[in-house]
């Protein structure tokens, strides 16, 4: 039996999470679960897994689901409880689902631990990337994305990796796939957030509709393979069936399809080496519409090029770029800037910000906040 310790549980992941868990009830055990305030959703997660610890990273929402809580869960409070069930000596598998800085410390404490991590927490790469691997690489711990592309890479590459000549992450290209550059100008938060293939938050699509949530994801990749940027490419596929593909020197490429379905993934992450149910559909390709590939417009989308920029400078830049980016973002989502300042925007962040190696996540928060501060300065002046 497989303890399981889930952060951020109450999240898409972490639902998706335990509807895998619950087809294979005899081979895991909900051990420790985390939310930040969604009290009454830990209720009934508390009450369904009976978990050993329930974590609420705020201290009142804590309160509220002890004070309703019979049974054995041992409640806990603050973000350091979550790096207490990371690490804790009863815990096998991290689910790292925590989204943004917030999750950092708890993976990273995970790793120190030697977990087996499963990472769709982004951030723990993108901001403390160096510090993070090293951290895995110290300690032995088990390292395996949970994120359709780099997970698709990840399975393409358990033939080992002689003879590998890059890897390619898809895309789908959000919205604005074939809209004419010039056109771009008028985009509203509506038409940026009205993505063809999926219902996502406000946020992360307009990260796919400007490439950005690619461009993090190249970042991701350089670190998850330990590869430079000119081994790293991107495609658009609109259909987002092939999740991403390996390209050798003998002119091999391997690609990884399926569904688009992150329960795909999350049972592979649970599973490796082995593969059990996960509860989606097979694939048929005969029942889908033709597969289209398309290289990407990197003057229009401004922002994947300014990613592969940041990780080419190393250091800060690239959570200096993602820091500027969710200020931008926000700012278009108020309807403040135009969509094409974004890109403008982070550009002058990452120009004016201090470069420089971070070696603590406190020094790699500092380099978020000041980045934060400079994006918005620069934002007014588009207002």
């Amino acid at each position: 039996m497989i303890n399981l310790t889930l952060l951020g549980a109450t999240g898409s992941i972490g639902k998706s999470t335990l509807s895998v868990v619950d087809l294979h009830p005899e081979r895991f055990n909900v051990f420790a679960i985390s939310a930040h305030t969604s009290w009454q959703k830990m209720l009934a997660l508390c009450q369904k897994y009976q978990p050993t610890f329930a974590v609420m990273t705020d201290e009142h929402a804590a309160q509220q689901l002890d004070d309703q809580l019979q049974g054995d869960t041992a409640v806990l409070s603050g973000a350091q409880s979550l790096d207490i069930i990371a690490a804790h000596k009863n815990t096998h598998y991290v689910m790292a689902a925590i989204v943004g800085a917030a999750g950092m410390a708890s993976s990273l404490a995970a790793a120190k631990a030697g977990k087996r991590i499963m990472l769709a927490n982004k951030e723990s790469l993108v901001l403390a990337g160096d510090i993070f691997m090293q951290a895995v690489n110290d300690h032995n711990a088990e390292l395996i994305p949970v994120d359709s592309e780099h997970n698709a890479i990840f399975q393409c590459l358990q033939g080992g990796s002689s003879g590998l000549s890059k890897i390619q992450l898809t895309a789908s290209g959000g919205p604005f796939l074939r809209t004419p550059a010039n056109q771009l100008s008028s985009v509203t938060p509506d038409q940026a957030c009205a993505h063809p293939n999926w219902s996502m938050g406000r946020k992360i699509s307009v990260d796919s509709a400007t490439m950005m949530n690619k461009g993090l994801e190249v970042i991701e990749a350089h670190y998850l393979f330990n590869l430079p940027a000119d081994k790293i490419d991107v495609v658009a596929h609109p259909q987002s069936i092939v999740h991403s593909s390996v390209y050798f020197k003998d002119g091999s490429t391997l690609s990884q399809l399926g569904n688009p379905d992150m329960r795909t993934v999350i049972s592979y992450a649970m599973s490796h080496p082995d593969r059990i149910s996960s509860g989606v559909s097979a694939l048929d390709l005969t029942k889908n519409s033709p597969l289209e590939f398309y290289a990407p417009d990197y003057d229009k989308f401004a922002c994947l090029r300014l990613a592969f920029e940041a990780l080419k400078q190393g250091g800060s830049a690239m959570g200096t770029i993602n820091a500027a980016n969710e200020i931008a973002v926000e700012k278009f989502l108020d309807d403040k800037i135009k969509f094409l300042d974004i890109a403008k925007i982070i550009e002058k962040t990452l120009e004016n910000a201090k470069h420089f190696y971070p070696k603590t996540l406190a020094e790699i928060v500092d380099n978020d906040q000041n980045a934060r501060l400079i994006a918005n300065q620069i934002a007014h002046t588009y207002v």
